[in-house]
């Protein structure tokens, strides 16, 4: 990604690689990556705002920022994320000036650490957040686009319909998760449950889930998928594998806070669609009225 040569706005909403190093252990050769330095992640951030949930107005300037970075990945570097959650986008990191107080505390007065045979454990310090938009981080399970690929990705209530069905998955994998992580900004509760009674996540249950949110899925969606044949039979019906929750995406969003929530909830369906050749492109979706709605005011 260093390598590309563009003006694309998004190239700056990503984590910069900055330089690698290698280190010598008792386990084999170590490569070390070098980057800039970042704030805590913006999962803890949700977790810290009231309710655990931010609103709707609050919502979409991250969500703005993480399309735009999609869409340099996508249509600059070729590059499918995979992986898109909370956890994964970083807050802006503190000060210079902050970071060398903190080296110079940390000289005078050293972290408690654990001191092994083999090895030394430091404890963790955080830092609080600071104010700006978070960045794209962690391109550990990234994929070149381009390509077939059929291996599985994403956390599991975070996964496509495609992905659950061992089926070949493209870039659209990563527009379905930026409506997961969209979801868990201004909801407590993740869209997907996903266990059964034994309190084990299921795909049979997290399928089953997906019907009762989005509807049965369109025939050609079926037809170019084998494993269909486990959840439908020839017809489409649903085989019972497990019940169809009684649930709606309109009854999950009556606690998210915030105007206009049939745009979100409309703006989430152009997103989690079935077809995944269905789904809108990063810049489709970030220029949609209603996430663009209020931009600049």
């Amino acid at each position: 990604m260093n390598l590309v040569e563009t003006k694309h706005p998004g190239r700056n909403f990503i984590r910069k690689l900055l330089d690698h190093f290698y280190v010598q252990g008792p386990h084999g050769r170590h490569i070390c990556l070098v980057h800039e330095p970042l704030g805590t992640s913006a999962d803890v951030l949700v977790t810290m705002s009231p309710g655990h949930k931010m609103s709707l107005d609050d919502m979409k300037p991250g969500i703005r920022q993480l399309l735009v970075a999609l869409d340099f990945l996508h249509s600059e570097c070729h590059i499918i994320h995979t992986d898109l959650q909370l956890k994964n986008l970083l807050l802006p990191g503190p000060e210079k000036s902050y970071l060398s107080r903190f080296e110079e505390a940390e000289v005078a007065h050293p972290s408690p650490r654990k001191i092994l045979k083999d090895r030394t454990i430091y404890k963790s310090l955080g830092f609080l957040p600071r104010g700006g938009l978070p960045v794209l981080a962690d391109f550990g399970e990234a994929r070149l686009g381009g390509k077939e690929h059929k291996d599985d990705i994403m956390p599991n209530v975070y996964r496509a319909p495609e992905v659950i069905l061992r089926s070949s998955w493209y870039y659209k994998v990563d527009i379905w998760n930026v409506a997961m992580v969209a979801w868990d900004i201004v909801s407590p509760r993740t869209l997907i449950n996903g266990k059964n009674s034994n309190g084990v996540f299921d795909d049979r249950v997290h399928m089953a889930e997906l019907v009762a949110l989005l509807g049965p899925p369109p025939p050609e969606f079926r037809e170019q998928r084998h494993l269909s044949s486990v959840f439908w039979d020839e017809s489409g019906n649903w085989k019972e594998v497990v019940p169809i929750p009684e649930i709606t995406l309109e009854r999950l969003a009556e606690k998210v806070e915030g105007e206009d929530k049939e745009g979100l909830l409309r703006w989430l369906r152009m997103a989690l669609q079935w077809n995944p050749e269905d789904r809108p492109t990063a810049l489709e979706l970030l220029y949609d009225e209603w996430l663009m709605k209020g931009l600049g005011e």
